[in-house]
């Protein structure tokens, strides 16, 4: 290329650096060219999209509620499932002591007592006789103690060998237990000599879980018609799979729905080859819905790594495909993409993109979504 070309050219390009300047300065006001909008860092644990910025007035508006991120102590294993079920100690039987006939049922299967509370009377010719052997076994302990008395007194005298006045001291002393035995026994069964009836009432506080009588009906004193199972604690029995086993350990924490919480208490040390599953068990409290002999997910939580926090499950979000939660800031909010590590009943557990003390969203989620989507 000859020297007039390379002239020609860079008269073009001087023309047209001087026109652009010229317009830049006959229109002072023009928008400038708009930037690259910045992208979100990827696997950074700020924001996916940027901050939103809501003020107080729109936080109120939208019913925004925040609640603060907490360290967590626990993190969720696994769920197994498991059924229901008294423990071995806490079961008890109310047997009927003597043979008679239901004169009156005052609970239903299914009832919850308090421990002594009355729970059937009987009618039975064994306590009317023992209330009559009892009126006559305080009639002889009278003469008894009277004669000893008195046997007592001329054997100090000299009138009568001191033998006979040990003869009826002791006469009147197995009188006397005869006397305490059968008063015990009627007090044992809550009966009542004059009318001869008993009582039967609950040793423990609990719930009827078995009531095999009613009113007419006979009882022949052999049998229990009532079976009362405690109320405070209840045991669930699990199937651990084989992959858990040596995981899973004594002291664990449990839960089942609705929130109630318990603690592992023996985990089996057998696989049962047709399941490829070990038992594992544990206590719990008693709660709504909770009934032997129901079937339900136990779920099993170990402790949590270095980081985690707990949030309400309520705080948890999906957006784009990812897990989020909405974080307090100055003037608005965060848009904090998460690691979820599960949840503990109504709580979630974060393992990574929330700090402990951080405020987060647990109402009107739905809302900030569809700010920070329309950005």
């Amino acid at each position: 290329m000859n020297s007039r070309a390379y002239l020609s050219i860079g008269a073009v390009a001087l023309v047209g650096i001087v026109s652009g300047l010229w317009w830049i300065t006959a229109n002072p006001n023009a928008p400038a060219p708009p930037a690259a909008r910045p992208e979100a860092v990827p696997g950074n644990a700020g924001s996916v999209s940027g901050d939103l910025k809501v003020d107080s007035k729109r936080i109120a508006q939208l019913g925004i509620r925040l609640a603060p991120a907490v360290a967590a102590q626990d993190a969720p294993l696994a769920m197994v499932p498991a059924v229901i079920q008294p423990p071995a100690n806490a079961r008890v039987a109310v047997a009927a002591t003597f043979p008679g006939v239901v004169m009156r049922t005052l609970v239903v299967e299914g009832d919850t007592v308090r421990q002594g509370q009355p729970l059937a009377i009987i009618s039975s010719r064994e306590v009317l006789m023992m209330g009559a052997d009892l009126t006559r076994a305080n009639a002889r302990l009278g003469v008894a103690r009277s004669n000893a008395a008195r046997l007592s007194q001329l054997s100090r005298e000299g009138i009568i060998a001191g033998a006979r006045a040990d003869e009826a001291r002791a006469m009147a002393v197995e009188t006397s237990a005869d006397v305490s035995e059968k008063a015990r026994i009627l007090r044992m069964v809550n009966g009542h000599g004059a009318s001869g009836n008993y009582t039967l009432t609950a040793p423990i506080a609990g719930r009827i879980t078995t009531a095999s009588i009613q009113t007419g009906n006979s009882v022949d004193g052999t049998t229990a018609p009532y079976v009362i199972d405690a109320a405070n604690r209840y045991e669930v029995l699990g199937q651990l799979p084989e992959r858990l086993v040596g995981l899973v350990h004594p002291g664990m924490v449990v839960r089942i729905d609705p929130d109630i919480q318990g603690r592992v208490t023996a985990v089996g040390s057998t696989i049962d080859p047709a399941t490829r599953s070990a038992s594992v068990k544990a206590e719990i409290a008693a709660g709504p819905g909770i009934v032997a002999g129901r079937a339900t997910n136990l779920l099993i939580s170990g402790p949590a790594p270095a980081g985690a926090v707990g949030v309400p499950a309520a705080a948890v979000a999906t957006m784009g495909g990812r897990t989020v939660v909405f974080v307090a800031t100055r003037g608005g909010f965060a848009v904090r993409e998460v690691k979820s590590g599960g949840a503990n009943g109504s709580r979630a557990v974060l393992l990574s993109g929330v700090k402990p003390g951080e405020q987060v969203v647990i109402a009107g989620t739905s809302a900030l979504k569809a700010l920070a989507l329309s950005r």
